[in-house]
Formats: structure tokens, C-alpha cells, sequence
């Protein structure tokens, strides 16, 4: 059987999603749609709006044959070790192609900037000379691929599949990439023809109906809904009480301190964002931090949580089921379909973050307890 494989956080699952998926039907009709998945928490350091497991159905009915969870040790990272972790899992699972939206469309050029990025001996001493006048990481990276290459990449998919391709390139893996033009704008917040998630996510904080710009096989799930700002009054809690925050993975030195401070002034997640924020501190690396304080995910964890150690099953189709038994033979890693006693570390830590996030939700032991369900049993 033939496997395409597609990375989404599905935050939530929006027409420009589903326009994705109908494109790789049309273009793949006989393959089998494999997804990694990112579960309760996310690349931009914010929670899911929806639990993992409604995006697992939502996932189900829009018509994808096998889901698979992107661990938190790699879900809630920059885009180098989302992409590794989500790569990699599609290798384990002997998917041929991943298709990623794309602003460019042009393959070509990205894999370019991925060859630059990684052979290129000046493309580092460019980034630390760019870093050194005051530039971020990505402005930094943007300009010396600029020196480089020619190329001016500053989108965030785009960024995300340069990722992507590197590491497919850096550990010789078979997976080839392809491109689907992307149809909506990342960082516009209001609602326009085709919203990007970030627009909807903001429509639906604002109690606006959203109807328009989502399948109906997810606004059906569009209850009970989760906010990082939910989450203030716990982070707050954790930065006061917490000795030492630079133990936390992110939490650079002396940003420490500043949070000590600017928790006692503010009164809601984003003033804190907003008080922090600073050419050396982006947003993303700021909410990146503040979710790693709250899970309690730290230095020594991220260490430690570096490779892929098992596959986690969040739900299949009779195709996803088929398509599993021609492959499982070769695959090297455990394939979980239910959480038993004996617990890889990770995954471990993943039942550790489902236990923070459901600390919000009106039923939040049932919403744990679907950790331990078996998938295999129940023939999903």
C-alpha cells in the first residue's frame, strides 16, 4: 500500500485544511493518508483549543485513514525539533511523500535554502554576526539566507518546511517532500475568505460564529473550549512558588528574573507575553516558555526526550488498520494502541501534560481517562 503523510496541529481543523486534504486525494486517490498529529499543547507554545481526541474524530471524518500523536518533547518546540520529531515518525511508519502547505509553492527553492542551511560553512557565522547586532533567531536566519541564497523566506510554512527537508536531508531519510499552494494568511487575526486557524482561534475567544470558515465535522466540536488564558492563574501560581524557573527548557538566563518580576505587575497571560517581549525575545519563544513552566517540562527532560521512542495510535480507519499490517513487520519502534502499566519515560510525560490541560475542562477525569482506552478493541 502507497502512504502519504501530512503534519498538522489541526488548532482547529479549518477549511484551508480540508482543502489540503482534497487536493492530496485528488492527486493521490489509492494512498493511504498518514497524519502526525500534535495532541493537547502546540509548535506556538498555546493549548489546543479542542482535546486531542475530538481532533482525532474531526481528523476520522474528513477522511485521513491513520492518526499518530507528535510527543509534547517535540510538539511544543521551534520548528527544528517539531519537524524532526514529526519526520521521523512518518519514516518509522514507511511513509513515502509528506505534502505541506506551502506560501511559495516552490520546492525547488526550499530545498535549496535546506542545503544552504545545512552545508553552507558561512551560513552560521552569518547568523551569529546578525544575532550579535541585535537581531532574533529567525530575522538572523532570514538575513543570512539572504546573503546566501538570494532568497527572502520570512513565512511561517515555508520556515516550517525548510525544517521539514533538512531533516530529511541530514538523516538520508526516503521521504520525499511535495508542496500544496497554502490559501489563507498565518498572521492575519480577522476573519476573510479563507482564516487561517490564528483568525478563527481569535473569532471564537470573541464568541463570533465561525460557522463559514469550518467543515461541519467540526463545528459540531466546537464545545468546551480551551484557552491559554485559562491556564494564567496556574502559570502564575507555578512562577511565584517555583526556586529556580531556569531549570525549565526555554527559560534562558536572566529571563528568570524578569518573570519573578513582571508576574507580581500583570493581571492576565497576555500582559505577561507583552511585558517579556524584546528583540531577543519573540513572542513564540516567549509562549514556548511560559507553556514549559507550566507542564513542568524541563532542561533535563528535553535531554533526555530527544528521539522517537514509540509510536502512539490516536485512531485508524479499516484502510489505516490494513495499512499497519503490511508495515508493522518493519517497524523498529513500539506501536501503542493502549497505555499499559509499563510506560516508555515520554510517554510518561505525555499522560503528565494531559493531566495539566484537562485542569480546565468541565470533565476533566474523563478526558484523562481516555489515555488508558484501547484503540485496537474498540475498532477505531
Amino acid at each position: 500500500m502507497k502512504s502519504i503523510g501530512i503534519i498538522a496541529e489541526y488548532n482547529p481543523f479549518h477549511n484551508g485544511h480540508l482543502y489540503h486534504l482534497s487536493k492530496i486525494k485528488e492527486l493521490y486517490p489509492d494512498h493511504t493518508i498518514v497524519l502526525v498529529m500534535s495532541g493537547n499543547f502546540t509548535e506556538r507554545g498555546d493549548v489546543s483549543i479542542i482535546d486531542k481526541w475530538k481532533k482525532t474524530e474531526i481528523a476520522k471524518k474528513a477522511g485521513i485513514d491513520l492518526i499518530v500523536e507528535l510527543p509534547f518533547p517535540f510538539a511544543t518546540q521551534s520548528a527544528d525539533y517539531f519537524s524532526y520529531g514529526a519526520i521521523t515518525l512518518l519514516e518509522h511508519l514507511k511513509v513515502e511523500r509528506v505534502i505541506f502547505g506551502s506560501e511559495s509553492n516552490n520546492i525547488e527553492d526550499l530545498s535549496l535554502i535546506a542545503e544552504t542551511q545545512l552545508n553552507n560553512e558561512d551560513f552560521d557565522k552569518l547568523v551569529k554576526i546578525y544575532s550579535k547586532f541585535g537581531h532574533n533567531y529567525p530575522t538572523a536566519l532570514s538575513l543570512a539566507l539572504k546573503d546566501l541564497t538570494g532568497k527572502v523566506i520570512t513565512t511561517p510554512n515555508d520556515l516550517l518546511g525548510i525544517s521539514y527537508i533538512k531533516t530529511i536531508k541530514k538523516n538520508n531519510y526516503k521521504i520525499i517532500p511535495e508542496t500544496i499552494k497554502r490559501t489563507s494568511d498565518y498572521h492575519n487575526v480577522s476573519l476573510l475568505e479563507h482564516p487561517s486557524a490564528t483568525a478563527i482561534r481569535e473569532a471564537l475567544k470573541g464568541k463570533q460564529d465561525v460557522s463559514a470558515y469550518v467543515p461541519e465535522i467540526t463545528h459540531e466540536y466546537l464545545t468546551n473550549l480551551h484557552f491559554i488564558e485559562d491556564y494564567f492563574p496556574l502559570l502564575k501560581y507555578k512562577i511565584l512558588t517555583e526556586k529556580d524557573l531556569s531549570i525549565y527548557q526555554t527559560v534562558d538566563e536572566g529571563i528568570d528574573a524578569a518573570l519573578k518580576k513582571h508576574i507580581l505587575e500583570v493581571s492576565s497571560y497576555e500582559e505577561l507575553v507583552n511585558k517579556l517581549k524584546s528583540k531577543r525575545y519573540t513572542y513564540n519563544k516567549i509562549t514556548r516558555m511560559l507553556l514549559h513552566i507550566l507542564c513542568g517540562f524541563t532542561k533535563e527532560l528535553a535531554k533526555q526526550f530527544n528521539e522517537i521512542t514509540y509510536i502512539r495510535l490516536l485512531g485508524f480507519s479499516d484502510k489505516g488498520r490494513a495499512y499497519l499490517s503490511q508495515i508493522k513487520k518493519e517497524v523498529t519502534i513500539p506501536i501503542i494502541s493502549k497505555i499499559s502499566r509499563e510506560k516508555d519515560p515520554m510517554l510518561e510525560f505525555e499522560l503528565h501534560a494531559t493531566t495539566i490541560y484537562s485542569l480546565t475542562d468541565q470533565e476533566p477525569t474523563k478526558l484523562h481517562d481516555k489515555e488508558y482506552r484501547n484503540l485496537m478493541s474498540k475498532g477505531e
